[in-house]
C-alpha cells in the first residue's frame, strides 16, 4: 500500500502567490517562496509550483523563484505553466525542478508527452487536466481555466497516460478554491480508467473533504491550495504578505475566507492516519 501525498499547490503570478476561485479572481497572498519553506517544514511531501499566466503571455518566469526553493527546500517540487518545448522543459529541470506539469501544450502537440518522456523519463512528466462540466459533459480547458478544447476529459486522460505521462494533475474548475468539496463524480470516473498516479485538485475545505473522497476513488495524492494558505494566514505565520504588482485587500480588509476549516499539514496528516489512510510522517 503507498502513502497519500500531501501537495500544497502554490499559484504564482509575477513575483506573488495568489489565489482564486474556479481558476479566477486571483488574490495576492504574500510570497510564494515563504509559503513553500513554510510547507517543507512543516511535513509537505512535494509542492508545486503553477505559473498562472504563463500560457497566455507565452513565457515562463519563474525560474529563478525555481532555484531559490529548491537550494532551500528539499521535498520534490514539480512547476507548471508556460511550458511549450522540450528546452522550457529542460530549463526548470536545470533551475531544480524535479517534475514539470504541462496542459496547453501538451493538448496543443500531444506528441510533446512522448517526446518528454522519453528524453526526461515518465516520472518527470506530469500531465495537468483542468475539467470543467461543460454542455453536459466534462471538457478539458487550457489557459488556466480561460479556453475551452471540445476535448473530453476521460478520453483526454487515456491519451495522456498512453502517450506516456507519469502523472496526471486533475483539477475540477467547478469546484476550485469553492472550499466546498471535491467533484467525486468526476474523481470517481477518472479512477476508474487510470493506470497511472492520480493527484486530484480543487475544493478541499476541510481535512475531512481528504478522507471522503479518498473512500469512494483511487487516489494517490492530494494537491491543496486554500486550505492550507488561508490556515497559515490566520495563524499569523507569514510575514511578507505586501505586493507592488498584485491586488493586497484582500488582506487588508481582513476577508473572511469562507468555508474552510483551519489545518496544518500535521493536523491534516493525523487526521488522514486516523481514519485509516496511510500518509508518511516523516522523510
Amino acid at each position: 500500500m503507498k502513502f497519500k501525498r500531501i501537495i500544497p499547490r502554490l499559484d504564482i503570478k509575477g513575483k506573488d502567490l495568489v489565489k482564486g476561485i474556479h481558476l479566477e479572481g486571483l488574490r495576492v497572498l504574500g510570497d510564494p517562496e515563504e509559503y513553500a519553506l513554510k510547507y517543507s517544514e512543516m511535513g509537505a511531501d512535494e509542492i508545486i509550483y503553477q505559473d498562472v499566466v504563463a500560457s497566455l503571455y507565452g513565457r515562463n518566469s519563474i525560474l529563478d523563484l525555481v532555484s531559490r526553493t529548491a537550494r532551500n527546500c528539499f521535498i520534490p517540487l514539480t512547476v507548471g505553466g508556460g511550458i511549450r518545448d522540450l528546452n522550457d522543459i529542460e530549463s526548470l529541470l536545470r533551475s531544480g525542478a524535479d517534475k514539470v506539469s504541462i496542459n496547453t501544450a501538451a493538448i496543443n502537440n500531444p506528441s510533446l508527452i512522448e517526446e518528454a518522456s522519453k528524453t526526461f523519463g515518465s516520472s518527470t512528466i506530469v500531465v495537468a487536466i483542468e475539467a470543467f462540466f461543460y454542455q453536459n459533459k466534462y471538457l478539458a480547458f487550457t489557459d488556466n481555466g480561460r479556453e475551452q478544447t471540445g476535448i473530453e476529459v476521460l478520453q483526454w486522460v487515456k491519451e495522456a497516460q498512453n502517450r506516456g505521462a507519469g502523472e496526471i494533475l486533475l483539477t475540477s474548475i467547478d469546484k476550485e478554491g469553492t472550499g466546498k468539496g471535491f467533484k467525486s463524480d468526476l474523481i470517481r470516473e477518472v479512477s476508474k480508467i487510470i493506470t497511472i498516479p492520480l493527484i486530484i485538485h480543487g475544493g478541499a475545505g476541510s481535512v475531512n473533504h481528504l478522507i471522503e473522497i479518498e473512500k469512494v476513488a483511487r487516489i494517490d495524492a492530494f494537491a491543496v491550495a486554500s486550505l492550507f494558505h488561508y490556515s497559515l494566514l490566520e495563524r499569523n505565520l507569514i510575514t511578507q504578505k505586501r505586493s507592488e504588482t498584485g491586488n493586497t485587500s484582500f488582506l487588508d480588509k481582513k476577508t473572511k475566507y469562507g468555508e474552510f476549516q483551519s489545518s496544518s499539514i500535521k493536523e491534516a496528516k493525523d487526521s488522514l492516519t486516523k481514519a485509516g489512510v496511510l500518509v508518511r510522517d516523516k522523510w
